[in-house]
Formats: structure tokens, sequence, C-alpha cells
């Protein structure tokens, strides 16, 4: 299935209804007009180099149309992270992917201080250059019959590039991944067999589109069904994001933990009263915003597991088959395989390994990177570099990042094992992360982060019996907000890095 060719279908067939519900600029837009609008820019985005296509804007009407356009127009979308160094986020696109065309707003720039970058085209620019002929041509071509208007755009094969999408960079330098037709409409098909989904959903549509979670939850599952999209453009307000899922009525959301966290916290009872699914990925989802869901709305929250190579559904917990604390069985058309790290052995049920994923999901490979690609895809098996287990249930359990396991004493410390340990004896409002530090004679000591004063002494006391002596944290550091990523992700690096910085020169 090609995906921009899949939203022609879905806008002929639901021309009369509500496609977006754009909150950040109050415009309500059917699939017949979004349709329209697509092919407008379309036509205007051919006057550009082929090939690549940066595209860096916030969720709205006018991303959505951007992205179908550059797909309609033949071109590859790079998705452009602007939540934080925008302007070197697009320097470095260009360099990766050797383009030149960035399409950016104006607005946006002027609101997080982007300075000009060298081949960016404002979209407010180019919406003002559109004139009456512009529209009746592409009046006239969207009521052409579908088939007919299907090779008016760009065809193509689903084992092209669909997008061009940046790993987190939360570790190390951001890796170009390609994800293709192909393995989206594998997760698409994986996604709406776990869950069952209508034309009649309202999908809020906040994530970001430069992540792969808002890529495929927030952008192509709801349009190919058919659904309304409700966007908003800052996923961090989170009082208006309340109120809005409660006016709107929305019936699906999906989010970070970070974002649960806000909406939690900000949200009164009532708010969520028509969401039918919530799902939550990116990062573990603690007990305690598990329960607060429950406690306060009467809703429960659906962890799942992905990444942005695999586009992103791996596994997930579903309304029908949850079992809280896991991150779900694996969807239709993925295979989940955990091995020995050292040995490379299968593991029994239970058994702590590397996480290995098979599926037409897998991406197509990093771009320009061929080694980082061979280390990664072996056998068709992607390493996704966690660590976890299966249960005898066939529930896969994640257990962290097998870079956020420490070496002690020749034992295997898990950092998110004590992440989780802490949170059950603080705070349920206090953010936790736990970093290494060097140590001259153990190697490595762990310290922990949090943002907000406790009692040390009584914290130490009561981990003694949800940690042995060798994983308890050496001593607590303290930041009065936790850096994250576009994405509502923990920046590990940033936070080691201060960490790192704090304790060598305290």
């Amino acid at each position: 299935m090609l995906l921009h060719q899949a939203f022609v279908r879905s806008a002929k067939r639901y021309s009369g209804k509500l496609a977006i519900i754009d909150r950040t600029l109050g415009r309500r837009v059917t699939y017949g007009k979004a349709l329209i609008g697509t092919l407008i820019l379309a036509r205007k985005f051919r006057a550009y180099d082929p090939g690549f296509l940066g595209i860096m804007l916030p969720n709205s009407a006018g991303s959505i149309l951007a992205i179908l356009a550059t797909l309609m127009s033949g071109r590859t979308p790079v998705m452009i992270n602007y939540a934080t160094g925008a302007a070197g986020n697009c320097e470095f696109a260009q360099k990766k992917c050797a383009f030149r065309t960035i399409i950016t707003s104006r607005a946006l720039c002027e609101k997080i201080g982007c300075p000009p970058v060298e081949g960016m085209v404002f979209l407010e620019d180019i919406m003002a250059g559109i004139g009456p002929v512009d529209k009746v041509r592409a009046a006239l071509k969207a009521h052409l019959p579908t088939e007919q208007l299907l090779t008016r755009i760009h065809r193509g094969s689903e084992d092209e590039t669909l997008v061009i999408l940046f790993t987190s960079g939360s570790e190390k330098e951001p890796k170009a991944v390609q994800l293709t037709h192909r393995n989206i409409t594998a997760n698409y098909e994986g996604i709406t067999k776990a869950f069952t989904f209508a034309p009649e959903d309202i999908f809020l549509a906040n994530l970001p589109y430069f992540h792969v979670f808002g890529q495929t939850a927030n952008l192509w599952v709801p349009l190919i069904v058919g659904t309304t999209l409700v966007t908003y453009a800052n996923p961090l307000d989170f009082k208006t994001i309340c109120d809005v899922v409660r006016e709107e009525k929305v019936t699906m959301m999906a989010g970070t933990p970070t974002f649960f966290w806000g909406y939690l916290r900000n949200g009164k009872p009532g708010d969520f009263d028509s969401v039918r699914i919530l799902l939550t990925g990116a990062d573990k989802c603690p007990d305690g915003l598990r329960d607060g869901f429950l406690t306060k709305h009467n809703k429960v929250l659906l962890e799942a597991y992905g990444a942005t190579e695999t586009s992103p559904a791996i596994t997930m917990n579903t309304v029908e088959q949850n079992r809280p604390g896991s991150v779900g069985r694996p969807i239709q058309g993925m295979e989940v395989r955990v091995e020995n790290y050292e040995t490379g052995e299968s593991c029994a049920a239970g058994e702590i390994g590397k996480i290995l994923v098979k599926g037409d999901s897998v991406m197509k490979g990093y771009f320009d990177d061929f080694e980082q690609t061979s280390l990664s895809i072996r056998h068709g098996w992607y390493d996704t570099g966690d660590m976890g287990y299966v249960d005898a249930d066939g529930y896969l359990w994640h257990v962290g990042r097998l870079k956020r396991f420490l070496k002690i004493g020749g034992e295997m410390v898990s950092l998110i094992r004590v992440e989780d340990a802490i949170q059950k004896v603080i705070s349920p409002d206090i953010e936790c992360c736990v970093v290494e530090v060097p140590d001259a004679l153990r190697g490595a000591r762990i310290v922990a982060t949090l943002t907000r004063q406790i009692d040390e002494k009584s914290v130490m006391k009561q981990l003694t019996a949800h940690l042995p002596p060798i994983a308890m944290p050496s001593r607590f550091v303290y930041l009065d907000e936790m850096p994250k990523m576009g994405s509502g992700k923990i920046d590990f690096r940033a936070i080691t890095e201060t960490v790192r910085d704090i304790v060598q020169h305290r």
C-alpha cells in the first residue's frame, strides 16, 4: 500500500467528513478540502529539487497537508526536530541527507527563536502565493474518479522510502532511519488488528510528526482508517490538551509517560470520559501513573513497546489482553526473540536477554550508513539494544537498554530497576533518572537524579527492601527539571553529562 494513495482513497470515500480539527489555528478541514489543499501544495513542491524535502512544522492541518503533498510530488519528507536546537537540526539533516529545501513556518521560527537557515521556505509565503487558478485546477483534479486521480500523482513502489526520521540522540548522534511504505503499512495492519478503529473515532494528534510514534499513531493510522484528527501543536500544554480532549470528545490518545503525567496532574474528573483507548509508549510506564489514571479517571493506561527502526510498534497490551507491567504481546507480523547477550543463545521463558525483532515493519536501514545498518540488522533480525524477557504466556517485559546496565563487582545491575525501586518509595510527582558515574575503584557508581529534595536517609533505608547492596545509589543529585527530547523521552545523555559534571566538581 502506498500511503499517500491510501489517503486519496480515504478522502474520496469520506469527502464531506471532518478530517482535521486544528485546535492551534482554529480550523476545521474536511477530507475533501484536505485533498484539494494537498494537490495544490504538491504542484508547488514540484518546483523544488527532486529527492528529499525537509519538513519542520508543528502538528497542524498545514503539517499534515505538507507531508502528504511532499509524497504526492514524488519527494521524500525528512522530518526535522524543532523542539531543541532547531537550526542545528536543520543543518545536520541537510548535510546528512544532502538536500537543501526545508518547508517550515515563519510563526514557528519566531516562537522558538530559530534563526534563518539557508534553504528554508516558509509555508505562509507558499499559501500567500496560491491564486484562484491553483484552487480551480486542484478542485477539478480532486473530482476525478479515484483510480484516474491516482494516476495523476506520484505512484512508486511499496519499498520506496516513505519518510526519514532521526533517532532521538538521547545516547549519541542521531541516525537517519529510512521507513518505507511497506514498513508503515505492516505496522498499521498490526495495530489495527490489535485495536478496532472506525471512521467515527476521533484521534488526538499532538505527538510531534518528527517522532515515529506521532507519524504512525497520529498521522497514518487515523488517515487511512478515515477518522478525524484533532491536532494541537504543543503536547506540553497539558491543561489545554485536557480541555481539547473533553470538548472534542476524543476517543483515542497515544503518548509518552511524560505527557500522560502532565494530563493526570492537570486533568479533571470527566475530561477523559469519551476516550476508549489510552496508549503509552517510548518510555517505561511507572506503576504510579497507571494507578493514577485508574483511580482518578477510571481509565486503563495500556503500555506498548516499539522503536523508530520498527515503525514503531513491536508489542502491545490491548483492551482484551492486558498484563500491567509488561509491554504486551507482539503485534501481527512481528516476531520477538530474546537471546543471551553473551552467548547469543535463545533465552528460556523468564530469562533476561537482548530483544531482537523481525518483520515487515523493520526499517530499510540507516541512510548512508551501511556499517551501522549491518551491525543493527543481522539475518533479518533487528537488535533493539534493549533487554527484557518473555513470560510463559508470551508477554514481553522490558527491563531497560543494554547500555543502561552496569557491571559492578562482576554483576549486571539494571539502572531501570533502580529507578523503579526509587519511584516506589518517593512521591509520584517527583521524576527520577538514574545514571552511571565513573569510579576509580569500582569502575562505576550509581547516582540518582531527582526533581525535588527528599529525605535521603529514609529513602535509602526503604530501598534496602527492594535492591541488593550493589545496586544502591551512592548519592542523590537534584535538578529543577529533567532534560527531555522533543518526543517527551528523558534525555539520558544530557542528564548523564550534567550529573557527571556536578559530581566531579563537588
